[in-house]
């Protein structure tokens, strides 16, 4: 089986059986692709330990991190699995091989008065109203950037207080919007209406669009938030992501309770969410001192 179909049929697979969302699958693939390129030339997929470790060096040349190349192993992982399945393989030539150490970083956060200064901005242009709601919606719901992009004009109304997400592994959950929010998108969407209609995409169903009334992009996104970042002389590289890290961060200073920051957020795992605590593990200590029954008991 050539390489291109053999590749086309896995990610198919991710897709339709797995129900994959498009930006993982799109990672899969691209993590493959260099995989493949690796690999032509050699014949048959009787691949052993040896091979890994020459692969892991060759991406050791190319430069990538450790974190990258553990992404690496876990598409090929998954992709070697699946070749068992279907017979193509006798054994998984990754069994033994764990990832490599990757050094534990805390995710970068906005303080809450840098937040305030991020959403102070004002303005009446179209441009200027879209970003207003734009970023509004993305800390108040703390959604991820693909799935800010993804939401339909259909889904807001004035007096709506909350979005159904589907987010990761399709798995839905519900975001909400704060006053600000709200009010935010009730003075960008006429203007968004007017933008659609100006350049003839009544057909458009995003929520936030560019300039030409087309849907908004990730990177469309990442580059406004960085733009307003600079702007307002915040000496902090930040993305979509620093808006929904600063989002956990914040209701968690707050007291929320972690289980429903993780609902929140999608996350499967509560392991994932206790990252956050590591932030705000001051704001956490005074909840308990308050809190737990011995919490002020001298020692």
């Amino acid at each position: 089986m050539k390489r291109d179909s053999l590749l086309e049929q896995y990610l198919t697979y991710l897709e339709k059986i797995r129900r994959l969302s498009p930006a993982t699958v799109r990672g899969y693939s691209k993590d493959l692709d260099t995989f493949f390129s690796w690999k032509a030339g050699m014949e048959g997929w009787d691949l052993t330990p040896t091979h890994i470790r020459q692969y892991l060096g060759y991406l050791f040349q190319k430069g990538l991190s450790p974190s990258s190349i553990n992404r690496n192993l876990a598409a090929l992982r998954g992709f070697f699995q699946w070749g068992l399945d279907q017979g193509m393989l006798v054994r998984n030539p990754l069994d033994g091989f764990g990832g490599l150490k990757v050094a534990k970083t805390l995710p970068s956060v906005l303080f809450e008065e840098e937040i305030d200064r991020f959403l102070s901005k004002e303005g009446n242009s179209f441009l200027e109203l879209r970003n207003n709601a734009l970023f509004e919606v993305l800390y108040s719901t703390g959604c991820r950037v693909a799935e800010l992009v993804s939401l339909r004009r259909s889904q807001w109304a004035w007096g709506v207080s909350r979005f159904r997400i589907l987010g990761k592994g399709r798995k839905e959950r519900f975001v909400f919007l704060g006053k600000k929010a709200q009010e935010a998108l009730a003075q960008y969407i006429p203007l968004r209406d007017e933008r659609v209609s100006l350049y003839g995409n009544k057909e458009e169903t995003a929520l936030f669009v560019n300039a030409f009334g087309r849907r908004l992009t990730p990177r469309g996104v990442a580059y406004l938030l960085q733009k307003r970042i600079e702007e307002l002389g915040i000496q902090k590289h930040a993305s979509p992501h620093t808006i929904r890290h600063s989002f956990a961060t914040h209701i968690l200073n707050r007291g929320a309770d972690i289980r429903i920051v993780q609902e929140l957020l999608g996350h499967s795992s509560l392991s994932t969410t206790q990252v956050y605590t590591h932030i705000g593990i001051d704001a956490l200590k005074d909840v308990y001192i308050r809190a737990h029954p011995h919490g002020m008991r001298k020692s």
